[in-house]
């Protein structure tokens, strides 16, 4: 499955509408709140994230990493509810995962690398 295919769908199961019952207490509320919110709904859609590797007769990561932002930011939430970061593995691998390797899809952020520390939130 192409990575551009996974963001679309991590992206649908964002949106997902809410399953299930709720109760006196709280409303019903999706999937991935039920997984990765806990009991407050404060904590925002875990961030995305894609390592380009080398691969046999392919694009070097780096290209293959542009590439994909281009397509990314096609994805409607991208950069609003859905925080999505790519790196290279050889950066990856010369840096380390909490240094500044990580480059934020979206409009307003730029080809600059962050730490994961600092990678925006989805609202």
């Amino acid at each position: 499955m192409s990575r551009a295919l996974k963001l679309e769908r991590y992206d649908a199961y964002r949106n997902a509408p809410a399953s299930g019952h709720g109760n006196a207490a709280r409303a019903p509320r999706s999937h991935w709140q039920e997984t990765y919110a806990g009991p407050s709904l404060e904590r925002p859609f875990p961030p995305v994230l894609f390592v380009f590797a080398p691969a046999p007769r392919r694009a070097a990561p780096a290209t293959r990493e542009a590439a994909f932002h281009d397509r990314a930011r096609r994805v409607s939430n991208v950069d609003y509810r859905l925080t999505v970061a790519t790196t290279t593995l050889p950066l990856l691998t010369k840096d380390g995962a909490d240094r500044p390797v990580w480059r934020v899809v979206g409009k307003s952020h730029g080809e600059e690398r962050r730490t994961l520390a600092s990678l925006p939130k989805a609202r």
